[in-house]
Parts: structure tokens; C-alpha cells; sequence
């Protein structure tokens, strides 16, 4: 389970980094295990990446970046009075791995995605990141007939 959790934060990351550079996760995902691989990023803690947290936060990064208009379109039809363009970085991109884990990784149970994301909101968000990520998430697990 904590690899899991750490393949996200990995994903989170490689995702803000490709949306405020404007690049593809790909290329954030390369050089944020370059950085860890080097010790030039302190904030990942001394922790080097197992296999599956690589493939996973692989999965979930690029998978993101494929399917972003989508997942974007969904978000929106999901949010009140919320364009995605005005979200935070971090809220939109906790939204978009929660989005995609939620339409396009069936395998994953919606309450685990779900409390992921509010997870990822509590740890990288604001104040209110968890109830706003929550709802919309919850909004989008409903639409997709993967709650009753």
C-alpha cells in the first residue's frame, strides 16, 4: 500500500512539474528520477524508487497526459462555478490522477482512489484542497456508474 501511495505523490509531482513547464509527464517523470537518483531532491526524503512505484507512478503520469483532454472535460462537467484552468496546479492534477485511476484503472477500488486523492490534497494542497478534490471525485465515481 505505501508504495502505491509513493508511485502517486511521484506521479503528482511528475504532473505539476509537466503542467507548469509545459512538457509531457514523460519528461517531468525523467528528470524527477534523475533528480532522485542524483540526491538533488531532499524533499522525496532519502527513499529511492522500488520497480513498482516506477511503473506505477509511470502508469498513472502518462496515462494522465494521454487522456488529459478527457479527463479534463470530466472535471469540469463535475465542478460547480470551477473552470479547470483556474484550479490550482496541485488541486487539478490530484483531480486528474483521481479522475483517470477512476475511468480508466477498474481494478482499484473507488474508496482507495478517492482516499488517495484527499490524501494527496492534505499533504500537498490547501487548507480546503481535501473537501474540493473529494467532491468532485465523488461526483465523477457516480457519473461513471462506480457508485450507487
Amino acid at each position: 500500500m505505501a508504495s502505491r501511495r509513493r508511485a502517486r505523490d511521484y506521479a503528482l509531482q511528475a504532473l505539476y512539474q509537466a503542467d507548469l513547464a509545459s512538457t509531457t509527464a514523460k519528461v517531468a517523470l525523467d528528470g524527477l528520477w534523475a533528480g532522485i537518483l542524483d540526491g538533488a531532491d531532499e524533499s522525496l526524503g532519502a527513499h529511492q524508487p522500488e520497480a513498482d512505484e516506477v511503473t506505477f507512478a509511470t502508469t498513472l503520469a502518462e496515462g494522465v497526459d494521454a487522456k488529459r483532454e478527457a479527463l479534463d472535460a470530466r472535471i469540469q462537467a463535475s465542478s460547480t462555478n470551477w473552470r479547470v484552468a483556474r484550479m490550482s496546479l496541485v488541486d487539478r492534477n490530484i483531480l486528474r490522477l483521481g479522475a483517470y485511476e477512476l475511468t480508466f484503472l477498474n481494478e482499484i477500488p473507488v474508496n482507495v482512489t478517492i482516499n488517495e486523492a484527499i490524501e494527496l490534497a492534505k499533504r500537498f494542497g490547501t487548507q480546503d484542497s481535501k473537501a474540493f478534490v473529494n467532491g468532485i471525485l465523488d461526483r465523477i465515481a457516480r457519473d461513471a456508474g462506480r457508485l450507487p
